[in-house]
């Protein structure tokens, strides 16, 4: 998969996880929502590594 692609899913993934975070922090489901924001913020670190390592070749 190339560098473009691995970006667009890690962002994607991100986002998606972020939402269903705040669902559950909405369904008052703390302890669920701590886990997938980590789980979200996790995959935007991925997706910033990706990038720095697109914008350095």
């Amino acid at each position: 998969m190339d560098l473009e692609s691995q970006i667009r899913l890690e962002s994607s993934q991100a986002a998606s996880l972020s939402k269903e975070a705040n669902l559950a922090f909405a369904a008052r489901n703390f302890t669920q929502g701590r886990e997938l924001m980590r789980q979200a913020v996790e995959a935007g670190k991925r997706c910033r590594a990706l990038i720095q390592q697109l914008l350095c070749h």
